[in-house]
């Protein structure tokens, strides 16, 4: 018993000890602080674009005219197809690089674009399985009030569209947050950076990295608990 009272010792000294020097030191926490600024900036930032984005893809994939129906099909084939990773360093080092007039556009914008686009893929297809998945019912009748197949989609169809839709949109936001981790790769400070930054300086393997992976945890369940009470409200308003 008294072996195992001074484990606990002596864990808890090493854990305290090792806790200041990794966040209270120097404002450590501080630094992760602002690293998750970034991190939320970013995400932020990709889904306003990702959606909008998203919408418009989307709109043209199940369009009759062909050339707007195979770029979006080409755009959405190549985004998905190919790593994050890659598209943020072809992006940042091949376009915002390359051409002069961007070379002093901040790093985050250059990361928001990248992830906006790889984002907007997604977004249309989920956005598409939405739309086919409505009653064509409800295009039938549309039609039969008087309204033009844009009109049809834009009040009736693409709401509800949006609506079967939004559960998995929520999880695509969820999925880019966690997907914004790479952000380091053109140096930028995002939140897994700068818990990369602490760990190197520390030296300590366990703390900085598992930190930054609670905070993401945290943040994730959240939101998985606040898009699910949102998505129990619009199930409630089905059905009354």
């Amino acid at each position: 018993m008294n072996g195992i009272l001074l484990w606990f010792s002596e864990f808890g000294a090493s854990f305290a000890e090792s806790f200041e020097k990794n966040l209270i030191r120097q404002d450590r926490w501080l630094s992760l602080l602002r690293g998750l600024g970034m991190t939320v900036e970013l995400t932020v930032g990709a889904i306003l674009l990702g959606t909008v984005l998203g919408i418009l893809l989307c709109l043209m994939k199940l369009s009759s005219v062909k050339p707007l129906s195979a770029f979006a099909k080409g755009y959405i084939r190549v985004f998905r197809g190919t790593p994050l990773v890659v598209q943020l360093l072809i992006i940042y080092f091949g376009v915002f690089g390359s051409i002069q007039a961007l070379r002093f556009v901040p790093k985050e914008v250059a990361a928001i674009v990248a992830f906006g686009l790889n984002s907007g893929a997604y977004i249309a297809e989920l956005l598409r399985g939405g739309i086919v998945s409505v009653d064509q019912g409800q295009v039938e009748a549309g039609r039969s009030l008087g309204l033009s197949s844009w009109q049809t989609m834009r009040y009736i169809v693409l709401p509800q569209g949006i609506k079967i839709a939004f559960p998995t949109y929520t999880q695509e936001f969820i999925v880019l947050i966690k997907e914004t981790a790479i952000a380091g790769y053109i140096a930028l400070e995002d939140l897994t950076k700068k818990g990369d930054i602490i760990r190197s300086r520390t030296f300590s393997p366990w703390l900085p990295l598992l930190t930054v992976a609670v905070i993401y945890l945290v943040i994730t369940t959240a939101l998985e608990i606040i898009f699910g009470r949102v998505e129990r409200r619009l199930r409630e308003s089905d059905n009354r």
